[in-house]
């Protein structure tokens, strides 16, 4: 197992001082690196925990801050800060961007090989960041099939991976159907999971989740769905190239 070393990162966006998560296997030489957004309510040790799991495949990550530091508890308060801001594509790129330049700056960060997976409310971030053409080896969505604005789709310029559970109700079937027609029509090379019998935010344990509608846990998915994430890095930005 590869010695992780980890650092909080501060920086500004969206109007907030965002609190992210560096993770950084050991060694001094350049590597891929990885963007990771969280859901909704915020960055958790959840998503911490990922960049370090990443951090020890070989890959430089940055778990990204959505919300200025906070992690909501209340639904209602979650929806009052993400609703609006998963209706504003610029408010999002600007979010994505900010991390995006984080990573960069990293020295430890390969410029050339960057990818962005996010979760929720985060992997809508990830793909606008695709849509504003940033330059990404791949971008992975979990429980995140946004629509763009027309012909932006076209701009992305990496294989797209999204998953999602196949009751989810906040991303359902004619969700799923505009996702695809989107991306197919931009010839983006894309693939999308359908995870049976599961719902939202599936891949996220019940500590501390936030609880609304349509929101469970599925612990078989959860892991396929963080194996197939693996596997899409492995495709696309491996770390030995």
């Amino acid at each position: 197992m590869t010695t992780v070393t980890t650092r909080t990162v501060t920086y500004p966006a969206d109007g907030l001082t965002m609190v992210g998560h560096l993770a950084l296997p050991a060694g001094s030489g350049r590597l891929p690196a990885v963007l990771i957004g969280p859901e909704g309510p915020g960055l958790n040790d959840f998503q911490r925990r990922r960049a370090d799991a990443l951090a020890e495949l070989g890959y430089v990550a940055l778990a990204f801050d959505i919300n200025g530091g906070r992690w909501f508890t209340d639904p209602e308060e979650m929806l009052a800060r993400i609703t609006p801001l998963l209706r504003d594509p610029l408010r999002m790129r600007d979010i994505g961007h900010a991390a995006l330049d984080v990573l960069l700056a990293e020295p430890r960060t390969d410029p050339d090989r960057i990818a962005a997976v996010g979760y929720g409310t985060g992997g809508a971030i990830a793909l606008e960041l695709g849509r504003d053409g940033a330059d990404l080896r791949a971008i992975g969505t979990v429980n995140a099939l946004t629509t763009g604005r027309p012909g932006e789709a076209a701009r992305i310029r990496c294989p797209v991976w999204a998953g999602v559970g196949s009751e989810d109700p906040i991303m359902p079937p004619a969700q799923r159907e505009a996702f695809v027609a989107e991306i197919q029509g931009a010839g983006v090379d894309w693939r999308l999971v359908l995870y049976g019998g599961a719902v939202h935010a599936f891949h996220h344990p019940p500590v501390d989740q936030v609880v609304v509608p349509g929101v469970g846990y599925h612990p078989r998915h959860a892991q396929r769905a963080w194996r197939d994430v693996v596997g899409l890095l492995a495709e696309c930005l491996p770390v030995a190239e």
